[in-house]
């Protein structure tokens, strides 16, 4: 019993010592340097927000306390930022993605082989919320309630394939029925929500309303804009206490419930962190820990809660199985999504 115990011990403080190494392993790589955060989309608008919000904090938890510079490459709905951490930027652990989260499905649903990165092929750092979505419109627009959107046209602004704004109005108007009139190629939500006010659209689906909520507060507050629906399988409390229809109420069949379900089922992962897949092991478990620990950070959350924005993140680890779940859905409802979302 002795000589167990006393292995058990040996392998015990084994372990303890490798598991130090490593983390000295890491702070020595990331001492003196600095990590890139690389963001999907132009600068103002809701990913742009919490990256440049998690770079002010995330130095702290990471071991040897390199500096984090955040700098934005928009285009093709955040697959072109999602290809250059795959393809060109430092695989060390030097270089993170604040991706799109329809980067992290456009494989999945747009038939194509345009992506030269496959989502299944990153390391998932973590997301930095749950988010809900919602089509907005002017206050001073024919359509008042969703409703109207069957019988009165609503034009929207959208980026390109690939990001909600585009996709989630393709959804609604393929599978429901929506009389959208989608003007796409703006760069981000900021361009559209300017667009908006300056009356070039009428509306904007697929944006995150911790987002909007927090930028554009005093427009609803004055009501000149307004959430029309929202675009999500179970919504958002406030929302829901609001009024705010969920878009598959809408739905006249289980399929276009199933549809509806499939694709709203990656707001799980609304703000997806990466990094490439070579980097080596210990610096992906350091900077997963990382991430966990700064967006539990009090300076963070205080920060966080003063800017109006939900600070609910989800660990790179279950981040990881969801894409590989999403990837593992029947095919015949993935085809029937993947046409629900062509123009």
């Amino acid at each position: 019993m002795k000589s167990l115990a006393l292995a058990a011990m040996t392998a015990c403080c084994a372990f303890g010592a490798s598991a130090n190494a490593q983390q000295d392993d890491v702070a020595a790589f990331y001492r003196g340097k600095n990590v890139s955060i690389l963001v999907g989309s132009s600068t103002g608008g809701g990913y742009d927000l919490y990256a440049r919000l998690i770079s002010r904090h995330m130095s702290k938890h990471l071991p040897g306390a390199p500096g984090f510079i955040v700098s934005n490459m928009p285009g093709a709905g955040g697959n072109v930022a999602a290809a250059n951490i795959a393809n060109v930027a430092p695989k060390d652990g030097t270089a993170i993605g604040a991706i799109f989260m329809g980067a992290v499905v456009e494989p999945l649903f747009s038939g194509t082989k345009r992506a030269t990165h496959h989502p299944t092929k990153f390391h998932y750092i973590g997301s930095a919320n749950t988010d809900y979505y919602v089509c907005l419109v002017r206050g001073d627009s024919d359509v008042k309630s969703f409703g109207d959107v069957f019988e009165k046209e609503l034009v929207v602004g959208a980026s390109a394939g690939g990001a909600s704004t585009r996709d989630f109005a393709l959804l609604l108007k393929n599978v429901l029925g929506a009389k959208l009139k989608i003007v796409a190629g703006y760069p981000g939500t900021r361009e559209i929500n300017l667009a908006i006010e300056k009356g070039e659209v009428a509306g904007g689906c697929g944006q995150s309303w911790s987002s909007v909520a927090a930028i554009y507060q005093g427009a609803f507050d004055e009501g000149r804009i307004k959430a029309l629906v929202q675009e999500d399988s179970t919504g958002y409390p406030e929302l829901n206490k609001k009024g705010v229809p969920l878009a598959r109420a809408f739905a006249k069949t289980e399929e276009q419930k199933q549809i509806l379900d499939l694709v709203y089922s990656q707001t799980a992962f609304s703000r997806p962190y990466v990094v490439a897949m070579e980097t080596p092991s210990a610096r992906v478990a350091a900077l997963r820990k990382a991430f966990m620990d700064t967006m539990a950070d009090k300076e963070l959350v205080a920060e966080a809660a003063k800017m109006k924005v939900d600070a609910d993140p989800v660990s790179g680890e279950e981040l990881q199985k969801k894409v590989e779940a999403i990837y593992a859905t029947p095919p015949d409802i993935v085809e029937k999504a993947r046409k629900a979302m062509e123009p």
